[in-house]
């Protein structure tokens, strides 16, 4: 396996390091590590970068450090294509199309830094269409076209995933858009942190702290902490009510499909929930 030092900044949210945070979702080397990437090839999970949902079936994708695979419940994940790459950023943007970026896979030819990739075969081949070998965005989001990326400590913005537009600079962990593209989310060590002006500037940041946003629709807003405890927002993140805490703790990724439909990667497993965020049940669980 090859070492790559986490690329997220190390901030503190809450109390929690987010480098422990970053080191439990990138990985690190040890023996643990070894014996979890060795499982991956046999239907496990490991280090969760990413979730989504295919609108054009209803499968559930999950973005790992050695590949992207389906889950569903009762059944063991499956390997997506024969590309065991490190998924980093992920995100879903139209029926059996998405973007990502990452690392190509120890001896695969690819680059270490894959820039942005695109499948439109629901993962089964993919296409580079940016910035290849140059750049690793760990926080994808898209709505109404454009693609939204945390790359490097900055923003960057493409509405043809060719030429990009580079925008603020910060420390962030997870990016959100809401549907309409009129405001961007970021979680920082300050607090939620949001913009009018497509990421060029940040307002000051807004407690309480989350690690992961997701914006499915305008007056629904879900936030997960550190601990795994996920909370609602319906006016955009000026006030949150918690709602419940995701079974694992510590969280990996957040995904909300819609106002009911919720997907959660903790430190134990792969969760869902259809009741908006009451309550979980495991799609899948994780390498421990």
């Amino acid at each position: 396996m090859t070492v790559r030092p986490p690329a997220r900044p190390m901030l503190a949210i809450g109390g929690t390091s987010i480098a422990t945070l970053v080191l439990a979702a990138c990985g690190g080397s040890s023996d643990a590590d070894t014996a979890a990437d060795a499982s991956d090839s046999s239907g496990t999970l490991s280090h969760v970068h990413g979730l989504g949902v295919d609108p054009a079936d209803g499968r559930v994708y999950v973005a790992t450090h050695n590949g992207l695979y389906t889950v569903a419940k009762g059944q063991k994940p499956k390997l997506v294509g024969d590309r065991e790459d490190d998924f980093m950023g992920f995100t879903v943007t139209d029926e059996s199309t998405f973007v990502a970026s990452g690392h190509g896979a120890p001896g695969s030819g690819r680059p270490d830094n894959l820039g942005l990739i695109e499948t439109t075969d629901a993962g089964r081949t993919w296409t580079s269409r940016s910035l290849s070998g140059k750049a690793d965005f760990h926080s994808l989001d898209s709505t109404n076209g454009t693609v939204y990326g945390y790359e490097g400590g900055r923003i960057r913005v493409s509405s043809d995933l060719e030429s990009w537009d580079d925008r603020a600079t910060l420390g962030a962990l997870d990016l959100a858009v809401n549907p309409s593209g009129d405001k961007l989310l970021a979680t920082t060590a300050e607090g939620v942190v949001a913009s009018t002006d497509g990421g060029r500037t940040f307002g000051k940041g807004a407690k309480p702290m989350q690690a992961f946003v997701s914006w499915p629709a305008e007056k629904s807003l879900f936030g997960l902490s550190t601990s795994g405890k996920l909370s609602s927002s319906v006016d955009g993140g000026k006030s949150w009510k918690e709602l419940s805490a995701v079974p694992g703790g510590q969280p990996q990724a957040l995904t909300a499909v819609d106002a009911d439909h919720i997907l959660a990667a903790t430190m134990t497993g792969v969760y869902e929930s259809r009741d908006g965020g009451k309550t979980f049940s495991e799609l899948a669980p994780l390498a421990s």
